[in-house]
């Protein structure tokens, strides 16, 4: 769960970042056969009593609005960054973009979700796109 460790290490750590981005992320696993399955073993059985959400970057994106305090959560302001395959077998059931989506434009955090036309969850998806998430960590070090 390698972008879904960025997002939520990002939005626990508000302003600590100056940047955050992630391809083909885990976005909501409260709302996933993998979450459920990854949050149970480590987390044990029950959402409720185990503080599954504390882990889940779309219900810390909900929480921090319902905090009211909305707006950036990394330093330099810059927009979350999140490259999706559009032809990613897990889209729907397990990535949930979508959701996480929501969730920063009711937290006023801003956020570009990229469907990428033709690719999937494959390293050549994450290796045609680097270059772009590269960049944007760059700028926001070096605020250009």
């Amino acid at each position: 769960m390698g972008g879904h460790g960025a997002l939520i290490s990002a939005l626990k750590n508000p302003g600590k970042y100056y940047s955050v981005s992630a391809f083909a992320p885990i976005c909501h696993p409260t709302d996933c056969p993998w979450g459920k399955k990854c949050f149970s073993n480590y987390l044990g059985e029950s959402p409720d009593a185990s503080g599954w959400a504390a882990y889940d970057a779309t219900e810390l994106l909900l929480a921090h609005a319902a905090a009211a305090a909305a707006g950036p959560i990394v330093k330099s302001g810059e927009r979350v960054l999140v490259d999706q395959g559009a032809d990613d077998s897990f889209l729907e059931q397990q990535l949930k973009p979508g959701a996480l989506e929501a969730a920063c434009k009711k937290a006023g955090v801003p956020v570009e979700v990229r469907m990428q036309e033709g690719y999937d969850h494959s390293y050549f998806f994450i290796a045609s796109f680097l270059e772009d998430h590269i960049k944007l960590h760059a700028s926001a070090l070096h605020g250009k």
